[in-house]
Order: C-alpha cells, then structure tokens, then sequence
C-alpha cells in the first residue's frame, strides 16, 4: 500500500510540473513588456488595441539584471523595480527564439550605451535624437545584432481618426502631424515571430 502511494505522490508531482510554464533566469536581450501607469498609456492601448504599452530591454550589470528604458531619460532601471512600477505588477518576458552570441551582446550593449541619456520622444519620430521605449529595443537588436524583430509600420496604419487619439495628437504636434512617420509600437514587438514567451523562475 505504501509502494502505491509513493508511486501516485511521484505521479501527481509529474504532471504538476509538466504544466507549469518553462521557468528561467533572466538574460541579456530579453525584452520584457508591461502595462505602464503614464498619462499616455490609455492611448497608446487604445492605438495599438493591446494592453502592453510599455517595454524594456534586459541587461545584466554586476550579475544583477536591469531594464534598459526609454524613459525620461534613457536609462537603467533595476528588474525588480521595473516589474513593480507596472499595473498591478503584471509583465510579460519574451526571448529571441534563435540563441544570440557573446559578441552579438556586446555589440547590443555598445549600441544601447550609445542612446543613454536621451531624452523621451514624446512625438515618436525615428529620429535618432531621442528615443521611445520600442524604438530604443528595435534600433539595439537591428544595429547590434543586424535583426529586425518586426517591420516599422507608419502612424497611418493606425486608429490616428479615434477622438481621444486625435486630441493628443493635435496637443503635440499641431499642425506638424506625419502620417508616413515610420513607428514601431510595444505590441508590434510582442507580436514578434522571432520571439517567444518565457517566465521567470524568481519573479
């Protein structure tokens, strides 16, 4: 009776943790997204019809892991804080499905030094004068590791005509608004097929 019972202890343990979610450390390059509690948050979801409207890239300094993030300005953000400065704490972690190099990484952390500091582009333009938060991520995985997580779309590929989006747009650009600027938003990066969901084991 005993023997049965270690046997269907081992069993349920099994099948508990084949359904749990692959669990794991955060590296270099996983691009972490949450719902940001900014002023513009509600319209940047409502643009891009998702929830994910702020996004990060890690990096490891020290052993310790950070968020590097366009906000105001560019910088390093610890991982810990970043995850609980979101909504309700919630995050989600995506990881390049095809494993970077060494040199890949030092190459994206060259680059990403590059744009520390910059200011916050409110305009979202693809200038390199200041940076946005998915903007910063996809120019480092481009520029340093020649990948191109998604295809830059235009504002006019946008809801630009919902009223809540055109009342921010006429309070920040006026009359200087371009449709054909080219935009990358948070959810065009989580919609990435080169990237996949990971979840991690001490957050």
């Amino acid at each position: 009776m005993k023997r049965i019972t270690t046997v269907l202890a081992l069993t349920a343990l099994v099948l508990v943790t084949a359904c749990k979610p692959e669990q794991s450390v955060p590296q270099d390059g996983d691009i972490v997204f949450q719902e940001s509690m900014s002023r513009q948050s509600p319209v940047i979801k409502l643009a891009q019809h998702s929830k994910w409207t702020h996004c990060g890239i890690v990096f490891h300094i020290g052993g310790k892991a950070y968020v590097y993030e366009a906000v105001e300005p560019v910088k390093y953000t610890p991982l810990k804080e970043w995850i609980a400065r979101g909504k309700n704490g919630m995050y989600c972690a995506k990881r390049l499905k095809t494993p970077l190099t060494k040199a890949n990484f030092t190459k994206m952390k060259s680059i990403g030094a590059g744009y520390k500091g910059k200011h916050y582009d409110t305009l979202f333009q693809w200038s390199d004068n200041k940076m946005y938060c998915s903007e910063l991520i996809w120019k480092i995985y481009a520029q340093g590791a020649n990948i191109e997580l998604c295809t830059p779309s235009h504002f006019s590929d946008y809801p630009v005509t919902v009223p809540a989006v055109q009342k921010l747009i006429k309070k920040r650009y006026g009359n200087s608004f371009n449709p054909d600027e080219p935009v990358v938003s948070p959810y065009a990066l989580f919609k990435s097929e080169l990237l996949e969901t990971v979840s991690y084991a001490e957050y």
